[in-house]
């Protein structure tokens, strides 16, 4: 799932100076609280009061789109459109993609050593896929552990941001980010553009063949995916739940996964005061605490 709005130091800066004087959009107390309110409903997603410049920068894209000049007039017409496709925009606003090739690189030795004596067919999940880092990263694991059983295995990967999704879909990619990989894995699993795709980089197919991407949101009633999994990668946005909500997504987990599945999380998470669900086995690596 695509990350919420965290406000790094780079954007936080731009309202200074330049910044404030573009400001020509009303956003009151009540409507900033309102927003608050909307995306924990529909997203969870926690947003803390000081992240209100960082949302009226996000969403004032949307109003100008709309021509409005009143927060005030784009919640009435959210209001007047429960199943309009701007509530998919509105979330898609307020959340951002922070994300990297291999990113928490021990992972994926740990991933490549659990199903590599697998003999039946290996299905991950990739429940955070952004803009399809994370899941092309586990399909080349899957590739090096696997070999020509790889075919048979299966990443799922969804997100609640669909635009990151269409991204993620097309598999392209700067070069730059693509050459922080080692020259092997370059060559392996990268087309590299020319003529007017110079600077670019694609997935090579038998990457993307192994990745199915769902949109999805981990606070619907019911997910449109089955278990069970080796293994769930939910990583960086479980941190922006309340732990309420924590513990209701890790109880839902626990039954996807196979009797001794692998539960990934982020570097700055921990579940094992949240739910007695997951036990901590390794760094940021957790199993079910008990079979099921």
């Amino acid at each position: 799932m695509s990350e919420p709005v965290e406000g790094p130091a780079s954007e936080a800066g731009q309202w200074s100076g330049a910044g404030q004087m573009e400001r020509d959009l009303i956003l009151t107390d009540e409507d900033f609280r309102q927003i608050r309110q909307l995306i924990y409903q529909r997203a969870g997603i926690v947003l803390a009061e000081h992240k209100r410049e960082m949302v009226y920068s996000r969403l004032a894209k949307r109003l100008r789109h709309h021509g409005l000049t009143r927060f005030s007039d784009y919640l009435a017409r959210l209001a007047r459109q429960p199943e309009a496709r701007e509530w998919e925009a509105f979330t898609n606003a307020l959340t951002t993609n922070l994300t990297a090739f291999f990113r928490e690189a021990h992972h994926f030795p740990l991933l490549a050593a659990h199903v590599r004596e697998r003999r039946e067919p290996v299905r991950i999940w990739s429940a955070a896929a952004s803009t399809g880092e994370e899941p092309y990263s586990i399909a080349m694991t899957l590739l090096e552990a696997l070999g020509s059983r790889a075919t048979n295995a299966k990443v799922v990967a969804t997100d609640i941001d669909t635009e990151a999704l269409e991204r993620a879909r097309a598999g392209i990619y700067p070069v730059e980010q693509v050459h922080k990989l080692d020259q092997v894995r370059v060559k392996r699993f990268f087309h590299k553009g020319r003529g007017r795709h110079e600077g670019l980089a694609r997935v090579r197919p038998e990457v993307a063949s192994l990745v199915e991407f769902k949109a999805l949101n981990l606070l619907a009633p019911s997910w449109p995916i089955q278990g069970p999994f080796d293994a769930i990668f939910c990583r960086n946005i479980m941190i922006y739940f309340d732990k309420e909500t924590q513990a209701k997504i890790l109880e839902r987990f626990a039954p996807l996964l196979k009797p001794d599945g692998l539960l990934f999380a982020g570097h700055s998470e921990n579940f094992s005061y949240i739910s007695k669900v997951f036990k901590l086995r390794g760094q940021t690596v957790y199993t079910l605490a008990e079979r099921r």
